[in-house]
């Protein structure tokens, strides 16, 4: 039996049917891979960072490599993230609210991201773009760095992360329909009208939901940005890649003092992904209250 109270379906709970101890033992299972493959993890690598002191923490920034490695990785995130999210609102606009011919195949290409090996992805631009690539000759004959320079690193971080913003806003454009688009262009909106006033609106938190995944991916990424770097370091060294380095230098503290500031990275983009959460829920428990009583059969 269900019914609809201020507009919140509500439904028998079947948990409540459950044995005690089935409850407990999820509980527990839950709770131990959480603790194993989480937790445990993270307090090793900001133990490992603090072991010889906050001052040698400290110390491991000051390097010049280690600053570079910070900036490149900023700079890298600051320039795919934009990239992706012109494509992935323009993808998620055009394959939610449209029919045209080669619609399933982008939304194929779409996904093809979470299929390749990041290793592939970079590989493939060394084929294309690389001294010995179809492109190689031309390049090296105007004297443009792609492999092994910045650009090259900015290909790899954006094919890698290209699906995150789109992969959030296609389902939400499709649950929504087009009729607000329709109304407002019956009214004589423009385009951009329409996009600012209505289309943004309705999706601005699952965009930034999808910016922040985005974000974090593009700060994290390691197999592709590896293969189109060089491993130069001082100037094509990511913070993943600085990490690598160090540890294999056995400079431990170093690397897990870079490493921590990734994770610190992580947890805050976690504390903003479920705050952004908790305002979409609230946001619809709100709507819910507000609509009226009806009954559900």
């Amino acid at each position: 039996m269900s019914s609809v109270q201020h507009g919140v379906p509500t439904h028998t709970a079947l948990s409540t049917a459950e044995p005690a101890w089935v409850r407990r033992t999820l509980i527990t299972v839950a709770l131990l891979f959480v603790a194993t493959f989480l937790i445990l993890p993270l307090a090793a690598v900001f133990t490992e960072a603090l072991r010889k002191g906050f001052e040698a923490f400290i110390e491991s920034f000051k390097e010049p490599d280690a600053w570079s490695a910070i900036k490149l990785t900023l700079l890298i995130t600051a320039i795919a993230v934009p990239l992706n999210l012109v494509f992935g609102v323009s993808a998620a606009w055009a394959i939610a609210k449209f029919e045209f011919k080669g619609k399933a195949l982008l939304t194929t290409l779409v996904d093809l991201p979470f299929s390749v090996s990041p290793v592939v992805a970079g590989l493939i631009y060394v084929l294309v773009f690389g001294a010995q690539g179809w492109f190689g000759p031309w390049l090296q004959a105007h004297d443009i760095k792609i492999i092994f320079a910045v650009p090259g690193i900015v290909l790899a971080t954006v094919f890698v992360t290209f699906p995150f913003i789109a992969r959030e806003l296609i389902p939400l454009m499709q649950a929504q329909g087009n009729e607000e688009e329709q109304a407002a262009m019956v009214l004589g909106a423009s385009g951009w009208q329409i996009f600012w006033r209505v289309t943004l609106p309705n999706i601005k938190w699952g965009l930034l939901y999808g910016v922040i995944l985005c974000n974090a991916r593009a700060m994290g990424e390691f197999g592709a940005v590896s293969v189109v770097s060089g491993h130069i370091r001082g100037q094509t060294n990511t913070m993943p890649l600085h990490v690598e380095i160090l540890y294999n230098e056995y400079q431990s503290v170093a690397a897990f003092a870079v490493a921590s500031l990734l994770a610190l990275l992580a947890l805050i983009t976690l504390v903003i992904k479920t705050f952004i959460e908790w305002q979409q829920q609230k946001l619809m428990a709100e709507l819910a209250a507000l609509s009226p009583e009806r009954p559900v059969n």
